[in-house]
């Protein structure tokens, strides 16, 4: 059975992005890089709500993305890639199925199929949804040093009390801290 994995950056108070999207905070170094690699290699798929969807697509395709970061940008780009919306009419980014409803039936039928891992990347509703439905294997946070004081949070809507067990903990020398938690069923 295939493992669905999130990846996200959150300031300390717990934001995903700052106040219209602001992602100028993220502070990322060749050591978060590497880890980013390694995630990549070990993904099948990649799993979006739309805003984070539209944000990727609007800069991994780009020259400036495959220049920039060519192993990244590739994987990115290459990977099969789901987004679920109830508002996005088309998306064009390579290897992008569309899906808009029944999150929690169409990941439970994708973690049965072959394949590397499933990673989430932001996309806090669909992160919400699937940990409500128990269908998140682990949670990879990587606790950016600064304080935000709103934006868009890590959770949203109803979520019941769900205990973790920390499984992993590094600090890199940015000043980021990753904490690894499975769920105790």
């Amino acid at each position: 059975m295939r493992r669905i994995i999130t990846s996200n950056l959150i300031s300390l108070d717990g934001y995903l992005a700052g106040p219209g999207g602001d992602l100028s905070w993220h502070t990322v170094n060749d050591e978060f890089n590497q880890y980013a690699k390694d995630m990549l290699n070990s993904a099948g798929t990649l799993l979006f709500g739309r805003i984070t969807y539209e944000l990727m697509a609007s800069y991994w395709p780009m020259e400036g993305a495959k220049t920039d970061d060519p192993v990244i940008a590739g994987k990115m780009n290459s990977l099969q890639k789901i987004v679920f919306s109830k508002t996005l009419r088309k998306a064009d980014w390579e290897n992008t199925t569309l899906l808009s409803n029944d999150v929690e039936k169409n990941i439970r039928q994708l973690k049965e199929q072959p394949g590397g891992n499933i990673v989430i990347l932001g996309s806090g509703t669909i992160v919400s949804a699937l940990t409500q439905a128990g269908l998140i294997d682990e949670h990879r946070i990587f606790i950016c040093p600064v304080l935000l004081g709103s934006g868009t949070c890590q959770f949203k809507g109803h979520l019941d009390r769900k205990n973790l067990l920390l499984t992993d903990l590094k600090g890199l020398s940015n000043g980021l801290v990753m904490l690894c938690y499975k769920p105790i069923k």
